[in-house]
């Protein structure tokens, strides 16, 4: 199981105010988004000479 990168009642309640509930499993597999996006943006900044992660990477 991933790391929670996101704040579960945040994202709760975004689901919520459209009428819908959240699963755990919806969850783990956000998390598993975010982490492998900042995995290619640390390679993108990486290749380009950067140590700082920024928006123009996270595309």
């Amino acid at each position: 199981m991933t790391e929670n990168l996101v704040v579960v009642s945040k994202v709760k309640k975004v689901a919520k105010e459209q009428g819908m509930r959240t699963g755990a499993d919806a969850i783990e597999k956000l998390s598993q988004i975010i982490e492998a996006k900042i995995a290619s943006g640390i390679e993108k900044a990486r290749a380009s000479g950067k140590k700082t992660i920024q928006a123009i990477d996270l595309e």
